[in-house]
Order: C-alpha cells, then structure tokens, then sequence
C-alpha cells in the first residue's frame, strides 16, 4: 500500500546509521532506540502536491471558519441548547480538531518544504488525529440517536433525551475514544526503529510508522486491525438500526406530510454518513484484502475525505437546518437594524 519515494529534504547524517553499527547498538543492550524523529515523503512525487495542499489548506479556512461560527451560535442562542445542537456542536468541534492535526502539518512538509518530524511531535499528531478520527464516527452515532428519539418517541422525547443524558452520551464517547487511541499511541515508544525513518503517509500515520519498527509488532497490528473493523462496523451498525427504526415509524405515518417533514430532517445527517464511511470502507477493503491499486490514488483519496467532512458538515446543518438558518437571519436582521445602511441625499 505505501508509496517508496525519496524525501523532501535529506538530513543522511541524521538518517542513515551505518547497518554495523545499529546492530552494535542492538546487540549490546536490548535498549530501545529511538529516533530523533521521521520524515514525510508520500506525495512527495505526486506532480503539484503543493498545489493540492493548497486546496487543502483552502478546505481547511473553511472548515475553521464554519465550525467556529456553528459553535458562536449554537453556544450563545439558548433556544439551542437542547440535545440536537449539543451533538451538532461536538461535530462541530471534532471536526475543527480533525483538521487542525493534519492541515498545518501538511503545509510544513509540502509547502515549506520541511519533511522532518521530531518523535514526540509525531505522537502527537498521531493521538490527535486518530482520537478524533475515531470519535467522527461515533458523533455521527450521537446524531443519529437524537434523530432515532425524535421520529420514534416524539412524545416521549423531551423525558428519555435530555440535555443531561446528551452530555453523559457526549462524554462517555470522548472518554472511551481518548484512552483507546493513548493505548494505541503509548506502545509506539516501547519499540526500536534502527533502519529506515522515511513515513510512505501524508502525516505520521500509525501503521507507516509500525512499519518501520523492527522487532516483533504483531500485538500492535491486532490491536489497530480490530481496532479499525470496530471503529466501522459497529457505528455503521448502530446507524443502520436506527435508521430502519426510522423508517418503520415514518412509514407508520398515515399523513404525506409528516413522512416527508420526518424524513427531511435525517438528510443532511445521512449525506455526512455516507461521506465520512464510503471513502474509509473502500480504502480499508482494498487494503484488507490485498487489492493492488496506485498508493499515491489511496493516500489522496484518504486526505481528500478527511478534511471535506469536516468542512460539508456545518455548511449542511447551517443551511438544512431550520433553527440555525433562522438564527442567522435573526442575526443579520439585528445587525441591519443597529447598523442601517446609510443613503444619499
């Protein structure tokens, strides 16, 4: 799957230990050895990747400004604090933070033409995104429950989904997906890389870094590989569910009407499943599996689905959503009022 290419900007002195004297090093003490850090150099040969990440970049200042204004309104409308738009908000800010710990490190490698991470900044970049890699999904999960409640139990709503039980909800996902992800991280410092520093990814990615270890890894590629079938199977699961029991109560509906007013306000939650999950079940199924296909294709499609979630998910719910479209309004129309557009005489 990885893409062997050279790197951006070769440091050989730092990088390339003579092969007698990494395994002097080994053999004398089973210490660990550890690098000074690792260098990026997939899409390194991909022609104009520096535009592409502009492209990215430009995704990226979208995405930021989006998010941040979702959450202004949100936080500061209290008609909206309710469960809906607390989970709309924990999208909002999983999504800032998703971006945030690729996009300035993309810049860096491809840009600035930097390709040189220090071990620790790559662990953190690596906590970062995949804590919340892995709490995009079950965010989605959040959101579909609240829809679930809504259709299904629109009397009971107001008792069985509260703003508490919501933010138990929230905090219990953020809880279980920050110690799983530190799991996954803290057992990379515990192995040796004594032969090549070169990550064949866009950022420093898990499994590229795995590869370059040596010694015995195959705890940690259990460990990520059912960890990576559970991050997908069981929120596309629990979605699926809800949304047959969705449909059940929607068709249940004896008023066209209603069904349609129902079933309008899960769209733009399903426009988001469908483009955070297509693009990782495809990559992750033709990685199983052995399929050979371009890498370079992979990893542009990979980064590509990364960041455009997280930058169509307040577009849609700031133009889907009733409450926030007459939130915006309600605030232009202030601002026009206190700031009237001045006319000549």
């Amino acid at each position: 799957m990885y893409l062997v290419s050279r790197p951006l900007r070769a440091k050989p002195a730092a990088r390339k230990l003579g092969r007698k004297k990494r395994m002097a090093m080994q053999n004398a003490s089973n210490s660990i050895i550890q690098p000074a850090g690792f260098y990026i150099v997939a899409l390194s040969s991909m022609p104009y990747n520096n535009i592409y990440v502009m492209f990215l970049t430009l995704l990226y200042v979208i995405t930021v400004m989006c998010n941040v204004f979702l959450i202004t309104i949100i936080f500061y409308d209290h008609r909206l604090h309710v469960p809906k738009f607390m989970a709309v908000g924990n999208l909002a800010l999983v999504d800032i933070v998703l971006s945030t710990s690729l996009v300035p490190g993309m810049i860096k490698t491809y840009i600035v033409l930097d390709n040189f991470v220090p071990f620790k900044l790559c662990l953190v970049q690596m906590y970062t995104y995949y804590t919340f890699l892995s709490l995009e999904p079950f965010s989605l999960c959040i959101l579909s429950y609240d829809r679930f409640i809504a259709i299904c139990f629109p009397l009971r709503q107001e008792s069985i989904n509260t703003n508490t039980r919501m933010a138990y909800i929230i905090s219990a996902v953020w809880l279980f997906c920050i110690v799983i992800a530190l799991y996954a991280v803290t057992s990379i410092p515990s192995l040796s890389f004594c032969g090549s520093l070169e990550v064949h990814s866009y950022f420093c990615d898990y499994a590229p870094v795995l590869v370059l270890a040596c010694g015995d890894t195959r705890p940690q590629w259990n460990f990520v590989t059912a960890l990576t079938i559970l991050f997908i199977t069981v929120p596309l699961i629990f979605i699926f569910l809800t949304y047959m029991g969705i449909l059940t109560a929607v068709f249940r509906m004896k008023n066209n009407q209603s069904r349609y007013k129902a079933l309008a306000t899960c769209t733009e939650h399903f426009i988001l499943v469908a483009l955070f999950f297509i693009p990782i079940v495809i990559i992750f199924c033709f990685t199983f599996f052995g399929i050979i296909w371009n890498p370079t294709v992979g990893l542009v499609s990979l980064s590509f689905s990364s960041l455009i979630t997280p930058c169509v998910n307040p577009i849609l719910y700031s133009l889907k959503t009733k409450e926030i479209r007459n939130r915006i309004h309600s605030l232009l129309t202030q601002r026009l009022s206190v700031h009237p557009l001045k006319t000549s005489h």
